[in-house]
């Protein structure tokens, strides 16, 4: 009996020493690209969180590129991990989705958005939805259904804006109402502004260790998603009893020939919320913030929106598609906000084989982090890379393969012409209406999601009439 129990004890010691052993002997025999894993188990994770929790994350891939050079290799977040600082890798990560690589997320982040959110689907089911998503946050779709929607609710959450305002808990407010009315066609109230708090709880949780028991935070944000999944369950099935179809997203998910159960359009609609609402807010504040900070940008955005209102008899009238194709420095604002605030860092992805590329390999199953941030960063793809400059748009108005705010290929963000003309019509009626001034310093910080550290205090004033009028 003893020696059994000996020889399972060293069994239960050797396999996994040895399969460690063959493993590190394979990945020798593989030429993997420079880098440090770090500590056991822990890698370089607590570096990198470090440096994102900070309003400098840049030292953290600055560091590894000066000393490994663009692609190097680290282990965050359990797993080893090749970082691509390299515009035309990111590119072969971004085009080889489905092929190469699959989507791979933190299991924090799959487990809170639910497997039937369109960020974890796969193949032709994902292919379909993502088309499906794109059908309703297109050109002729915003022209013709969304802008009027957008404007009124801009419009009506600005008004009752007065003295100290944290904007970025407003611009929230805005986008939540702005996805909830296009997804599901209801107008803002109780029900949603109480909907949005539990949103806030499960966003906090997307970056946390997947364990209820360990993490606080995790355990607080699955409260909450079974509480946005309750909420929004109730709304699937009361659109079920309803014999008139609704033009809008969840109308769309009901009538679709794939017969969804309410569980599948409840994830689905549920990770849309968060796509629309976290990241198009934190866009609208930078936007702001970066103004701000930039006088003589501010003038000239201030300058051509007043034009735009100068043109109209009523000055309460709607913006039409025509004023938004006519806000050419506008969207140099744009361009320039999302590279510089990278709401979207990056993407994760797990190679499906053994991926040869540049003179490295990336073994099959490890994790690969296509950084934006640190192209959209980088001097030698962009002059005076750190500062917010919207006239280097004037003359360029894509970027080519360097630039990807909204990521590329088959999982390109379906709402990004939508992002685009909410920033643009929230600037629009901002700045025609209010003059402001910061409250107190606020600084960014990127960890679990791009932020300010404050929510952007500011002290808003209306707009003195004479003004407009000169």
């Amino acid at each position: 009996m003893a020696f059994l129990v000996t020889l399972l004890l060293y069994s239960l010691i050797l396999i996994p020493l040895s399969l460690l052993l063959l493993r590190k002997l394979r990945y020798r025999r593989l030429r993997l690209p420079p880098g440090s894993l770090g500590l056991p188990f822990i890698g370089e994770t607590l570096q990198l969180i470090s440096a994102y929790k900070s309003d400098n994350p840049e030292p953290f891939i600055d560091q590894r590129v000066s000393r490994y050079g663009s692609v190097f290799t680290t282990h965050v977040f359990g797993e080893p991990t090749v970082f691509s600082a390299d515009p035309e890798i990111n590119r072969f990560i971004l085009l080889n989705e489905g092929k190469l690589l699959d989507c791979s997320y933190p299991g924090s982040i799959s487990n809170l958005l639910g497997k039937h959110s369109l960020l974890l689907m796969k193949g032709a089911l994902h292919k379909r939805m993502h088309s499906l998503t794109m059908s309703f946050a297109n050109s002729a779709i915003i022209k013709d259904h969304l802008l009027l929607d957008i404007d009124r609710l801009i419009r009506l959450n600005l008004d009752s804006w007065t003295g100290r305002v944290l904007l970025m808990e407003e611009a929230k407010k805005i986008t939540f109402e702005l996805t909830v009315k296009q997804l599901m066609s209801l107008d803002p109230g109780e029900w949603s502004e109480n909907l949005r708090k539990e949103y806030v709880l499960v966003i906090e949780g997307f970056f946390t260790l997947p364990l209820p028991l360990l993490s606080t935070t995790y355990r607080r944000a699955i409260k909450a998603r079974t509480k946005v999944a309750e909420a929004l369950s109730l709304v699937v099935k009361q659109r079920r009893k309803e014999s008139e179809k609704m033009n809008d997203m969840l109308g769309a998910l009901l009538a679709s020939g794939d017969h969804f159960h309410d569980d599948q359009i409840v994830d689905f609609m549920l990770a849309l919320l968060v796509a629309g609402y976290e990241t198009t807010s934190t866009i609208i504040t930078l936007a702001v913030k970066f103004l701000t900070d930039t006088p003589l940008a501010l003038a000239h955005l201030k300058e051509e929106h007043d034009k735009i209102r100068a043109k109209k008899s009523d000055p309460e009238a709607a913006l039409e598609w025509s004023d938004y194709k006519s806000m050419p420095f506008t969207q140099c604002v744009v361009h320039e906000t999302l590279r510089v605030g990278n709401i979207i860092s990056g993407i994760f992805r797990r190679a499906n084989t053994d991926i040869n590329i540049k003179g490295y390999t990336i073994p099959k199953g490890w994790k690969v982090f296509a950084s934006f941030r640190a192209v959209h960063l980088n001097t030698r793809h962009f002059k005076d890379a750190r500062t917010f400059n919207p006239w280097r748009w004037q003359n360029n108005s894509e970027g080519g393969n360097v630039y990807t705010p909204f990521g590329g290929g088959p999982r390109l963000c379906p709402g990004f012409e939508l992002a685009r003309v909410v920033l643009s019509v929230f600037l629009h009626r901002f700045v025609t209406q209010f003059s402001w001034e910061t409250a107190e310093e606020d600084k960014l910080v990127f960890f679990p999601t791009t932020r300010t550290q404050k929510r952007y205090p500011i002290i808003v004033k209306p707009r003195d009439e004479a003004t407009l009028a000169r």
